[in-house]
């Protein structure tokens, strides 16, 4: 059984947040060794939920919230290891509950992971818009 502790605004430290990208489906961005960006992403975000085994970063959520209105859950990442188990479920419902009720959280999805989110209960919308980013 997983002793799996979840904390609220704690930022890893960037060793901890690269190490987890590369050991799961997910990076960021593109160019991985940009350590800076990395950094200052989290730092200006304002809800970072964190799942620990020990002192192993197994997972993260991080948002940007009015806390009034919606909430953007820009990262959600687990360990390839710790899938299926309930870890990105918890994260992302931290993560709503720290926004707080009045919050509608709103995210996008990459491909492979749109099962997943239909499966903890979002809503699948189309009728969001985007500027992509220069990379």
């Amino acid at each position: 059984m997983l002793n799996i502790v979840y904390k609220i605004d704690v930022i890893p430290d960037i060793e901890q947040l690269v190490d987890l990208f590369n050991c799961s489906d997910y990076f960021p961005i593109k160019d991985k060794t940009d350590l800076t960006r990395i950094d200052k992403m989290f730092k200006n975000s304002n809800i970072v939920v964190t799942a620990w085994e020990n002192r192993k970063l197994i997972g993260l959520s991080r948002a940007i919230s009015d806390f009034s209105y919606c909430c953007y859950l820009s990262d959600l990442c687990v360990r390839d290891e710790y899938k299926k188990n309930g870890i990105g479920k918890e994260l992302v419902m931290l993560t709503k509950q720290n926004a707080g009720d009045e919050c509608k959280l709103i995210l996008q999805s990459s491909p492979n992971a749109i099962i997943f989110y239909k499966n903890i209960g979002m809503e699948n919308i189309d009728s969001a818009f985007i500027f992509q980013r220069n990379f």
